[in-house]
């Protein structure tokens, strides 16, 4: 799983990533997941860290330095506006799989996106607000 600690240590704090849109490196996921099928490559939490090779070796890496697995920022293509803007239809719905908190509203995604995971009904529950990001 890919789960990524938000505060110090010894406060409970962070964002578990489920699900992600493969890009780049589509060939190595394929390769990793011994599967052909884009929608499936990194769909749940299993798939995810098998298709990015994702492994306990890799607890407690520092993700704001480069290494096997580091966090990065979208790079837009020179051809683009600077000051252009992408709007993300993001929506919520409840956290599956858990009993404590289980009505709130923390699961957040991409409102449409074939590649988010979970139950549909969840997925399609949810009203979506715009988020902007640069």
């Amino acid at each position: 799983m890919l789960n990524i600690s938000s505060e110090r240590a010894g406060v409970g704090g962070g964002v578990l990533i489920r699900a992600l849109e493969p890009l780049e490196g589509i060939e190595i996921m394929q390769r990793h997941r011994k599967s052909t099928e884009l929608l499936d490559l990194t769909r749940g939490p299993g798939r995810l860290a098998s298709a990015l090779r994702i492994e306990r070796s890799l607890d407690g890496l520092d993700l704001f330095s480069r290494g096997p697995l580091w966090l990065g920022e979208l790079v837009r293509p020179k051809t683009a506006r600077p000051s252009a803007s992408v709007e993300v239809p993001v929506a919520t719905s409840v956290r599956i799989g858990i009993t404590r908190a289980a009505d709130r509203l923390f699961r957040f995604y991409e409102r449409g996106s074939p590649f988010v995971s979970g139950p549909k009904r969840l997925l399609l529950s949810s009203p979506a607000r715009t988020d902007t990001t640069r």
